[in-house]
C-alpha cells in the first residue's frame, strides 16, 4: 500500500532539507516529493516505503505528518501521451482526481476519494 504523507511546513529557505534530511539520515528514501504554497506555509507531499518509519523519523525532528492517505503508484513510460491516456481510462471510469504528482522510476502518483475505483481503473 503506497501513502502520501502531507506535511505543513513554513515557507522559508531550508524548510524542505530539514524534513528530506529527517528522513535520509535514518537510512529511508523518498520515492516522490511535491511541495505547494506561493505563500508563508506551504504543503508537502511525500511518498516513501514505509511511512510509519518516516511518521516517526518526522516526530523525532518536530515535524509533524499533518493528514496522510493511501495513493496508487502506477508504473509508466517515459514517453509522450502517457498521461494523457492514462488520465482519460481513469476518467472513463468515473473517477475523480485530487492529487497527482511524478515519482522516481517512471511512476505517476494518483490519489481520489475512491481509492478502489481508482485501482480497479488503472490495472
Amino acid at each position: 500500500m503506497a501513502v502520501d504523507l502531507v506535511i505543513d511546513i513554513e515557507n522559508t529557505p531550508g524548510a524542505l532539507a530539514e524534513v528530506a534530511a529527517a528522513i535520509s539520515d535514518a537510512g529511508e528514501n523518498i520515492s516522490a516529493a511535491t511541495c505547494i504554497g506561493p505563500g508563508e506555509r506551504a504543503e508537502l507531499h511525500i511518498l516513501v516505503p514505509h511511512a510509519e518509519a518516516a511518521r516517526h523519523l518526522l516526530a523525532i525532528s518536530h515535524v509533524a505528518v499533518t493528514r496522510e492517505r493511501e495513493v496508487v503508484v502506477v508504473e509508466v513510460e517515459d514517453r509522450p501521451g502517457v498521461l494523457a491516456d492514462l488520465t482519460r481510462k481513469i476518467a472513463r471510469a468515473g473517477v475523480n482526481l485530487d492529487l497527482v504528482y511524478v515519482a522516481t522510476r517512471d511512476r505517476v502518483v494518483f490519489g481520489a476519494a475512491d481509492i478502489a475505483a481508482l485501482r480497479a481503473a488503472v490495472r
